[in-house]
């Protein structure tokens, strides 16, 4: 087990981690961090110290109800949808679960339909909604219309390197050119929701690739919203000329970019994606100092070898004796 800290009796958690009734906690959120708007017309225009105190909140209040998200499965289109996460809980009880990018202006358009796009089983809690988008109002409306759903976490994309989204649709990874943007994009998604936010993207785009750079897009988002957990795949986008796999497999790896975010930045949390695809990786990343480490591909295209070794070998949970059988 990667975490000694977190102990079981039985297949209950002990200590802060003690799940609470999920209808009692669903209530308490909303309250205790709606009180922080109620005499607000523009929750936009709260300072960033009661930014970040509501976000605090709202972390606490996950926090008390899951396990850390040591281990997660990345967001991928066509893949991680309803249908996967619902198996993908029958063999892990812990991992957090990311759903599909879903465009904002789809969650708009489709305010008629909503269950198809966002509606999931209670069991697949922890959950997390990745929404997309580069209008203010959007976003904000279709982080509004998620909120029915309570996901645990709302997470923007700003690392899909498609022609469709980071192209034409000007969102994905080219949002990374434009930090003070994406700052503003998470304080109204933070200012909709009450649950925490967080942010997914690349180390860099195209030959906006230093170090320095990186750091500035963190600095500045950061500073400008309550984000405080940013998920980084560790290889640059090449807008131009490779497809979206290439760009899972042309730019090189460097790790060594994610691991200075967390001397840098000792305040935030990070999530290292990239390359990783055993649950003996994600532990020697953790060993390694990774706050929390995100798995994509392998977890979909052999979910028993990788998540049917999570809550042991990660979480340190006593084995459920599940085989593929049963």
């Amino acid at each position: 087990m990667i975490r000694g800290m977190v102990k079981f009796a039985g297949s209950s958690l002990i200590s802060s981690f003690t799940p609470f009734d999920s209808v009692l906690l669903k209530k308490h959120r909303r309250f205790s961090v709606n009180s922080f708007f109620k005499n607000s017309n523009n929750p936009r225009s709260l300072s960033t110290c009661t930014q970040n105190i509501i976000l605090h909140t709202k972390a606490e209040m996950v926090a008390r109800q899951y396990l850390p998200p040591w281990f997660s499965v990345a967001p991928m289109m066509d893949w991680t949808d309803n249908h996967y996460r619902t198996l993908a809980r029958l063999i892990s009880k812990h991992a957090w679960l990311y759903t599909e990018m879903l465009a904002a202006e789809t969650i708009i358009y489709q305010q008629g339909n909503l269950d198809r796009f966002l509606a999931f089983s209670p069991e697949q809690h922890p959950i997390v909604l990745q929404i997309g988008g580069s209008n203010l109002d959007n976003l904000a409306k279709a982080t509004e219309l998620a909120n029915a759903y309570n996901y645990d976490e709302i997470n923007l994309n700003c690392g899909c390197p498609s022609p469709k989204v980071a192209g034409h649709g000007c969102f994905g990874v080219s949002l990374m050119l434009d930090p003070k943007f994406v700052g503003e994009a998470m304080s109204v998604i933070a200012a909709n929701t009450n649950v925490p936010v967080s942010v997914k993207c690349r180390i860099g785009v195209d030959d906006h690739d230093s170090y320095n750079q990186l750091c500035d897009f963190i600095y500045k988002v950061s500073s400008l919203s309550p984000t405080r957990h940013f998920i980084i795949h560790s290889r640059k986008a090449l807008l131009n000329g490779i497809s979206p796999a290439e760009n899972r497999t042309i730019p090189p790896l460097k790790y060594e970019y994610y691991y200075a975010l967390l001397r840098d930045f000792p305040d935030l949390t990070f999530t290292l994606n990239g390359g990783i695809n055993t649950v003996d990786e994600v532990n020697a990343a953790l060993r390694k100092g990774a706050h929390h480490v995100m798995v994509g591909r392998a977890a979909y295209q052999n979910p028993w070898y990788t998540l049917g070794h999570v809550d042991t070998a990660i979480y340190g949970a006593p084995s459920s004796g599940l085989t593929r059988r049963c």
